[in-house]
């Protein structure tokens, strides 16, 4: 899986931001960005709805580890967008959710968190999508 967002971000992200990450209703984390979560940010198995640690897991699969419908994934996106624009204290790294594993076009997930407030900075590649929005930085 390839993401956009440098590594040295990833790896050392500013404290005060909480990592956004697909996750599955199973609650295990256990290969790309939800392995990474768990890993670097206090994902925790059986949670994968909502903040948990330095994370916050949104569902793209289901418990048997099959993508969602997509107008599930836009429930589960709203919820999200819903808590970060009532918390502008917290501020959020939203990565390509739903693009990897799961298998979602960048152009199906990306324009649903249009409402998120300026709370929530997101990867470069929805840039298309997401144009009046904040974005981490790419270093070579």
């Amino acid at each position: 899986m390839s993401i956009a967002i440098s590594m040295e971000k990833i790896n050392n992200p500013p404290s005060y931001r909480i990592f956004v990450f697909g996750s599955n209703l199973a609650g295990r984390h256990g290969k790309g960005a939800a392995l990474h979560a768990a890993r670097y940010y206090g994902a925790q198995p059986d949670i994968s709805i909502g903040l948990a640690g330095q994370c916050y897991a949104i569902p793209t699969k289901d418990q048997m580890l099959r993508p969602l419908r997509l107008e599930q994934v836009q429930h589960f996106v709203g919820r999200f967008v819903a808590y970060a624009n009532s918390n502008p204290q917290l501020h959020f790294n939203v990565i390509r959710v739903g693009c990897g594993y799961a298998g979602f076009r960048d152009d199906q997930i990306a324009p649903l968190f249009a409402r998120a407030s300026d709370n929530c900075w997101f990867d470069i590649q929805w840039k298309p999508w997401l144009p009046n929005k904040k974005f981490w930085e790419k270093r070579p």
